[in-house]
């Protein structure tokens, strides 16, 4: 079978960076300018990768289940990177649907594949069961949200923006207002230093005591 050299390839590749995107991969979302074009390419990596643990568990082979935990791990990152790329152009009025259609069939496909293994506990599963449990969650999550009618989307990402404004507002009036009450302090501490008022007349001197 043609596919699992491809997909060993890609485990390797995977193994050897921190990142969860190939150099080629990476370049391809580079490419792709459209968001239509990026969610499309970011539905056929994540596809790969549950490809890949589709295939590792097909194999009983020392060492798979890092793999099988690093290609999870990948998946769960490129689905919050379509939601990245979705709510963005979704904030700028752009039309997604081809896209959105793209992640939907992926996403649908995909975690049915994830739940099936989660179903079916591998006999190392204890390994990976954290990062399938927080795969199976993410695209859940994601799934839901392409599903979505897309203004109610945006108008959630709208929402969601606004509130992150004035969070940030808020979170420097703290500052501002020490600096106004430290002017206050300062206006206060000059009045004090004024000479205290007297009942004496004008040129009066105060008895000797």
């Amino acid at each position: 079978m043609k596919l699992l050299p491809c997909l060993l390839a890609l485990a390797a590749s995977l193994g050897a960076q921190s990142d969860f995107l190939t150099s080629a991969e990476v370049e391809q979302i580079r490419e792709a300018q459209e968001p239509d074009l990026r969610l499309e390419a970011y539905a056929s990596f994540a596809k790969q990768r549950v490809d890949l643990v589709r295939n590792l568990l097909a194999r009983d082979r020392p060492g798979r289940s890092i793999l099988i935990h690093q290609a999870l791990d990948a998946y769960a990152k490129i689905v919050d990177a379509m939601d990245d790329v979705t709510d963005d152009a979704l904030a700028r009025k752009l039309d997604l649907k081809k896209g959105i259609a793209a992640v939907e069939r992926v996403e649908s496909d995909t975690l049915s594949t994830l739940r099936r293994i989660q179903e079916s506990k591998p006999k190392d599963l204890d390994s990976y069961a954290f990062s399938l449990e927080q795969a199976i969650e993410t695209a859940s999550d994601s799934l839901d949200a392409a599903r979505q009618d897309l203004d109610g989307r945006a108008a959630d990402v709208a929402a969601r923006e606004e509130k992150e404004k004035k969070d940030r507002a808020a979170a420097m009036a703290p500052a501002d207002g020490s600096a106004n009450q430290s002017a206050e302090a300062k206006a206060a501490e000059k009045d004090s230093q004024k000479k205290a008022p007297t009942l004496m007349r004008p040129g009066e001197k105060p008895p000797n005591r």
